[in-house]
């Protein structure tokens, strides 16, 4: 579902999409299945018998089909539990991005609203640098989104074995353009990079080397791994 954002949007979203996505499932595991509280003014959020050091990005009216930022909320700006929502509209306009800037954003004319906040809350994520986010209903008819910023949350390192796997689960996600996906990724692990002719090489911290070709549609063609003996 791409329909109503800007081509810098979907771009930023699909650099954080690969890590963002392996991330999320990490953060997932962590989570108990639990009722939750937070406590807004100490940034605290408390999921069964995990507690967390949590801002709020947003939250989406799912009657009215709208996203607010937690920096536009007048109940919340300005306070410390939206500085990481602060910085990310700081981003969009450093960056040219109107979806990070605009205080409230109509998602009523996508096909699937819901699945547009989803994808809010995850660019959000992504340029917070942020390990994961957590969507809870907070209330009738709304949901709000945290971002975990404690460094209990465990992260998703950079495996080679699963590489194939997480990269090609990472790019199905938006689709718009598989090249940056992989190349976020990579970026997001500090791995270097290069690409010769049709292919990104990456020089892993294992010592062995990923080759990610792709084709003249610029999907993913082919993930090639030199295994070190």
């Amino acid at each position: 579902m791409t329909n109503g954002f800007s081509d810098q949007f979907l771009l930023e979203a699909e650099r954080h999409s690969v890590w963002g996505a392996a991330q999320l499932e990490a953060l997932m595991e962590f989570l108990p299945e639990a009722p939750w509280s937070a406590d807004l003014p100490t940034c605290s959020y408390q999921q069964g018998e995990v507690q967390l050091r949590v801002g709020v990005l947003g939250t989406y009216d799912m009657e009215g089909g709208s996203w607010l930022w937690g920096w536009a909320n007048p109940g919340l700006g300005g306070s410390e539990v939206v500085a990481l929502s602060a910085a990310v509209a700081r981003y969009g306009q450093a960056h040219g991005i109107p979806e990070f800037t605009t205080e409230e954003l109509d998602l009523s004319g996508f096909d699937d609203p819901r699945r547009a906040a989803e994808m809010l809350a995850f660019a959000g994520m992504g340029v917070a640098n942020t390990p994961g986010y957590i969507g809870q209903p907070a209330g009738p008819g709304t949901q709000v989104y945290f971002l975990p910023d404690d460094p209990k949350v465990p992260s998703a390192e950079l495996d080679p074995v699963a590489l194939p796997r997480v990269l090609m689960a990472g790019v199905s996600l938006i689709g718009r353009s598989p090249r940056q996906a992989v190349t976020g990724y990579f970026e997001h692990h500090g791995v270097p990079q290069r690409v010769e002719g049709d292919r990104l090489i990456a020089d892993l911290p294992t010592g062995n080397a990923a080759a990610v070709s792709f084709d003249r549609m610029g999907r993913i063609g082919n993930i090639r791994l030199t295994v070190s003996g």
